[in-house]
């Protein structure tokens, strides 16, 4: 039996064994034994209802009608596929993704790299796996005429990477070298970005996590830590990087809090989870922490500008003051979200159609639209985040107009609580 059939039996079978369990206890004068058998099957019960019910309820989603144009499925085969990334380079967009059987770690899980010319019909070029280990969270960036592609391995069922491979293609993504880790042992580098096409710089993040740093390359080979981004707990994770036009450079961190740093939390969520949003000044030898906002811990950020502002794709939860559904809790649910980023908060803009464990966007543009690569469970259903660990995921692309983004910044911004939906329709 798998561990996703395992899983999902739970919400039958824990309904009859409560039950059961009722019944013996109504069978006759029992005694202790009997009121014990009331409460545990009444409790199992309760618990396989609740879990069935998160299994049918319908998407509760909220995307804003004026932003997307199209939504699509790309890859929907029965895996677990996952943290995906998106480039557009000499008039293709390059998608990258992993394929497991769950969200957790599995010497099985592989990645996917496609192409197309317009992001409806892909084509496979290659699959990356490291031997007898985990392998996600991929990564691409053109650097030098090169196609390189990082990601992270992993050898622990709960995913606790340990440091960074990469690999590059100088034809167009079809040959690859072996992969190879980068001299930087234990650093989990996210994606490379660069201003004038000849220094590149992306942010990491140590793999026993509180701190993160910058690096910067010219060959996307031989990498040089510039400066810390952030240190002092809070367990810090997933750091992305992106330049504004004045030449700074914003950093913004997924801290999943004290709680989680002290190994509580794991479950239920942890209050003091928070997004970091940090600055430097060119040479960006010194960050400044700008705000920790609360709106969300921003799982999987993927920065990108346009118009001179800054805007954010990763995982929300929508849901913080339920009971059991802090911060980063395994039993909420989560949506795909676009977000402003200013200096001093998260501005939520809106949801994609998306729902259980999600998120881990790649962005790129053409032709005045957004194209957003994600990954979800079914979108018809809201399950929360652990069911959707279990079961299939499909990745999907999203369509936004440019402008519509840019007009839907500028409305959030002249409203009293940017860190707020605002009533918009369900998925």
């Amino acid at each position: 039996m798998t561990l996703r059939t395992a899983f999902n039996s739970l919400r039958w079978f824990l309904p009859a064994a409560g039950l059961a369990l009722i019944a013996f206890a109504c069978s006759g004068r029992l005694g202790w034994a009997g009121l014990a058998a009331w409460i545990l099957g009444g409790a199992l019960l309760g618990l396989g209802l609740l879990l069935l019910w998160w299994t049918v309820r319908p998407n509760g989603s909220q995307v804003h009608p004026g932003l997307i144009l199209e939504s699509w499925e790309v890859v929907a085969d029965g895996l677990h596929n996952s943290n995906t990334d998106l480039i557009r380079w000499e008039g293709h967009f390059y998608l990258v993704h992993a394929a497991a059987p769950s969200h957790f770690g599995s010497t099985r899980c592989h990645l996917n790299l496609l192409r197309s010319a317009d992001g409806h019909r892909w084509d496979r070029l290659a699959t990356f796996s490291s031997p007898d280990e985990d392998i996600r969270d991929p990564k691409l960036a053109v650097i030098g005429g090169r196609l390189f592609l990082y990601a992270l391995v992993n050898r622990s069922f709960d995913p606790e990477p340990y440091t960074t491979v990469f690999s590059w293609s100088e034809d167009h993504g079809r040959a690859w070298t072996p992969l190879q880790r980068l001299a930087h042992e234990g650093w989990l580098f996210w994606k490379p970005k660069t201003r004038d096409g000849r220094r590149w710089y992306a942010a990491a993040y140590w793999h026993e996590h509180g701190r993160s740093a910058l690096f910067e390359t010219e060959d996307g080979i031989d990498w040089q830590r510039v400066a810390p981004i952030f240190e002092g707990g809070r367990r810090n994770d997933e750091t992305d990087i992106e330049f504004l036009t004045d030449g700074s450079l914003l950093a913004v961190a997924r801290l999943e809090g004290y709680f989680r740093e002290w190994g509580l939390g794991m479950f239920f969520g942890d209050p003091t989870g928070a997004t970091l949003i940090a600055s430097a000044l060119p040479p960006y030898e010194s960050f400044e922490p700008l705000t920790f906002s609360r709106l969300t811990r921003l799982d999987g950020p993927a920065l990108f500008s346009h118009g001179g502002r800054l805007f954010a794709v990763g995982r929300r939860q929508p849901n913080l003051r339920q009971p059991f559904a802090r911060q980063g809790s395994l039993f909420a649910c989560k949506r795909t979200s676009l977000f402003e980023v200013g200096p001093s908060r998260l501005t939520w803009l809106s949801d994609l159609p998306s729902a259980g464990d999600t998120a881990y966007a790649g962005v790129a543009e053409a032709a005045g639209s957004l194209y957003i690569s994600y990954y979800t469970n079914s979108i018809d259903r809201d399950v929360p985040w652990v069911v959707g660990m279990f079961n299939a995921t499909s990745i999907r692309m999203a369509r936004m107009d440019l402008k519509a983004v840019i007009a839907r910044a500028d409305d959030c911004a002249q409203e009293e609580s940017p860190d707020q939906p605002h009533g918009l329709p369900r998925a």
